[in-house]
């Protein structure tokens, strides 16, 4: 197995980039995030994945170790294969797919292109507990909008309101604000409800 690769960077555009390693030109498939991090100069240390399938040999490289591990849990979801997880690693960066599997955000990782519904939920369900071990989050951030979400509703239905109704409103304003307070969340339900 190939895990790093060190040496010249001899071409480089957006989805792959060739790395000279004396005399050997080693072809990288990369994401966005590597390639706006590599370094102006031509000497280069890159992480790897190979991928084997019985048609090809594909070397994956990643600029840090975590990037790499989050595309080595992301291909190990049933329907995610390499050029999905490199397409979700173009689009953000691996803090943020730690935070939106660790927090549950289905929206986020479906805005993913050739993500569906049932995928992004296949991702958190097979993930959320491997991301919070591995990449030591804290949980306690991951539930906060939970808590503000569960506060907001127990003030709406004090306040007369269908809770179904209050929940759907709640909800949506969630997905536009995740940060908003409890008394936003209100203020803002109040106007939609």
């Amino acid at each position: 197995m190939i895990t790093q690769v060190r040496g010249r960077l001899v071409e480089k555009n957006p989805t792959e980039v060739v790395v000279d390693c004396n005399g050997v030109g080693y072809l990288l498939h990369i994401s966005l995030n590597t390639f706006s991090s590599l370094p102006d100069d031509e000497s280069v240390v890159l992480y790897t994945h190979l991928s084997i399938r019985e048609d090809a040999h594909t070397l994956f490289g990643f600029i840090t170790k975590t990037e790499r591990e989050v595309f080595k849990l992301l291909i190990s979801v049933s329907g995610v294969g390499p050029s999905i997880a490199r397409t979700m690693l173009s689009s953000m960066t691996s803090e943020e797919i730690q935070h939106a599997i660790a927090s549950e955000n289905v929206q986020l990782i479906q805005s993913v292109k050739g993500i569906g519904a049932k995928t992004a939920q296949r991702v958190i369900v097979d993930l959320k507990d491997k991301i919070l071990k591995t990449f030591n989050i804290d949980e306690v951030s991951t539930f906060t909008s939970n808590t503000n979400k569960d506060e907001a509703l127990s003030a709406l239905e004090v306040l007369g309101f269908n809770k179904k109704q209050s929940e759907k409103v709640i909800s949506t304003i969630l997905k536009e604000n995740p940060e908003a307070t409890v008394e936003n969340l209100i203020k803002l339900a109040l106007k939609n409800l």
